[in-house]
Order: C-alpha cells, then structure tokens, then sequence
C-alpha cells in the first residue's frame, strides 16, 4: 500500500476541516447557528471518510475490487434515477437543482459516488472490449463499438445536466470517459468527432437553460476584451461580470503573498456566495495567501501524481483504467473549480475534492482513493511474479 498517498490524504482532510471552520463563520451567523455547526458535520463526515479510506485500503483486491466497484455503479446509479420519482419532502432542492436525499438531517448526493462507479463501469467494460476497441478499422467502427459506453453516458449527463441542473459534472465524466478511451488507443478521428459532438450537446443544453446562458454572457463579458480583433457581433453588452466572480478576484488580490491570516478574511463576510464550498480556495487565498495557496496546490498535485505513479505500475488494465480515471477525476475537479473563480472559463459550481464542505463529495473521494490504495498493494505482488 502507498503511505505517502494515504497520508496525504489525511492532510489534505485536516486542512479542509481548518479550513471549513474559517470559511463558515459568517453563513452560521446568517443561518443563525451555532459557530460550529459546519466543522462538526465536516468533522463528522471527514471521521466516517477516513475510517473508510482505512478499511478499503486493507482489503483483499483481487476479492473486493470488483464487488465494490459494481456496488458504486449500479447503487449510484439506481438513486440518481429514483431521485427523479421521489417527493419534494425527500429530495432536497436547492436554486432548482436537485442532487440530493435526505435523510433527516442527513442529505446525500448521489452524483458524488456516480462519477466513480462510472468510471468503474468504464474501465470493467474497456477491459473486456480492449482488442476489439484497439483493433478497429474507422471511425464508424469505433463508434459501434464504443456505443454502450456513449448511451450509458448520454442517459447519465441528461439525468444530471437536466433534472439535477449539474453541467460541471457531466464535463468531468466526459473528460474522464475520453481519457480512458485515448488510453485503448482510439484513433484522432475520433477524438475530434466526439469532441465536436460533445461542443453540440453542451451548446444545446446551455441554449435550453436561461441560468446557463446568463452564466456564459457573464463569464464572456469578462474575457472578451482580451482576446484580440473580436467582432462587435460576438461582444456581449446586455450584461455585467458577476459580482460573485469580481469578489473572488478581490479576495486573491486582497489575500497577497502572505495572506491576512486564518480567520481574518473579509470577503467571506456575506460577499463570496457558498465561500465554504465553490468559492474555497479564493477565501483561502485572501487567508493564508498565495504562498500558502502554492503549497496547498502542492499537495494536490502530489496527492494526483501518486495516483497516475500507481496507475503506471499496475499490470492488469481494469485496475490501470480505475486509478487513471480516479486520477482524471480530481485533476479535472480541481482545474474546473480554479479556473472558474479565477473567470477562465464559466463558474460550474464545482466542489474542491477533498477540501470543500460537503460530506457526500469527501466520503466518495475517500472511497476511491481508498480503491486505489487496495489495488497499489498488487504492484508488489505483480513484479515478484
């Protein structure tokens, strides 16, 4: 087993508890709580992820690896589809979206655990496929037989994208479906096809949503002055930049090299909307600075290479598949939630794996770190023969 990825990923779970303390002082005088209200459900959550990490990563892989991972997939999967059945009393509606269950005081997102038991799915079913994908002569080819993966995909980002209001999502399993398939070594082609088709979907679904297309004008508002011999028909003036996107900016600038110390942060006073979730690591930048913030990215990235260094060391290719997908996973979390407060591309609302509040996004992070861990211990095994 990888102790360096197993401690780093305790780090990382003790600084978002820091950090989630910090971050929620003002929503709990909003909501009129108790200052500790969100560290102790965070201390809570972070409590169960880690004890889960730690049996996971003991267990036998070549008996739980599958089990677990069909357990992820199709568990996920049935509760994101009864999500759409269920009553308002027990589906939690937040702005319209619904990605969560409650259950007494306890809300659930089920789209947390799907992404993994998705990517599970894919790499069990590449596995089998994998002559078959890699010797295919055309694209038309490719695309029969890569279908099932496509449908399985469609039917998940039309449930999530629509009924749970959730694009972010269906960008990272996108992503992750189209890394796992560059490793079976589908043609260029391809990739730029799918790519165009991807581009089509995402345009209709922002077209057929009105929050979208404000989202996108007011991101586009933003960059549009930098990019050289625009047209004045592509140049949006009905609209502003977002005041959330313009107090993150503020916050990092604020924040300097140094930052104004934990706890002393000012815009996380009512002016970044869900600080201690989307807006994270811009209250943390104002907090501990861009120094702290190199190396809280620092771990991040650590925590990734450890993963793709596993995944490169494994021999059998459902296993190689998994971990690069979990890797894929978190790489592109981290970069959607970066470079949305940051107005590099439109903010997604996307969670910060493993430091933004949220019980359901660090339990199922865990878990599949924990998967990762568990399948490390068959290196040793492997290279001894």
């Amino acid at each position: 087993m990888s102790n360096k990825l197993y401690f780093t990923t305790i780090v990382l779970l003790m600084l978002s508890l820091v950090l989630t303390y910090s971050m929620s002082l003002f929503s709990t005088t909003y909501f009129n709580t108790s200052k500790y209200f969100f560290l102790q459900r965070q201390f809570l959550s972070i409590t169960i992820a880690i004890i889960l990490l730690t049996l996971i990563s003991r267990m036998n892989p070549y008996n739980v690896f599958k089990p677990l991972g069909f357990l992820l997939f199709f568990g996920s999967s049935l509760a994101i589809i009864a999500m759409l059945f269920l009553p308002d009393s027990v589906v939690r509606s937040v702005l319209g979206a619904k990605r969560w269950i409650k259950f007494g005081p306890i809300s659930i997102a089920p789209t947390e655990f799907f992404k993994y038991g998705f990517i599970f799915f894919i790499a069990w079913s590449l596995d089998r496929r994998y002559k078959i994908v890699n010797s295919a002569n055309g694209v038309l080819k490719e695309y029969i037989y890569i279908l099932p993966y496509f449908l399985v995909f469609i039917i998940a980002s039309g449930i999530i994208a629509v009924g749970q209001k959730d694009l972010g999502q269906v960008v990272v399993l996108f992503g992750s479906l189209l890394a796992l398939l560059y490793l079976t070594g589908v043609s260029k082609k391809f990739f730029i096809s799918i790519l165009v088709l991807f581009g089509a979907g995402v345009y209709a679904l922002i077209k057929l949503a009105p929050h979208r297309i404000s989202r996108f004008k007011g991101w586009w508002v933003g960059i549009q002055d930098y990019i050289p011999f625009l047209p004045d028909s592509l140049k949006v003036n009905d609209t502003t930049i977002p005041m959330h996107i313009t107090n993150s900016l503020n916050a990092i600038h604020n924040g300097g090299a140094i930052g104004e110390g934990l706890g002393n942060g000012q815009f996380k006073l009512g002016y970044l909307s869900e600080v201690h979730t989307d807006f994270i690591l811009a209250g943390a930048v104002e907090e501990i600075g861009v120094i702290g913030m190199i190396v809280l990215l620092g771990l991040m990235l650590f925590l990734i290479k450890l993963i793709f260094d596993i995944a490169n060391r494994l021999e059998e290719r459902i296993d190689k598949f998994f971990v690069y997908g979990v890797g894929i996973v978190l790489s592109l979390e981290f970069i959607i939630n970066a470079f949305g407060i940051t107005g590099i591309i439109p903010i997604k609302g996307m969670a910060v794996p493993l430091l933004s509040y949220g019980g359901s996004q660090i339990i199922a992070t865990s878990i599949a770190i924990g998967m990762v861990l568990m399948l490390s211990k068959k290196i040793k095994k492997d290279e001894n023969g």
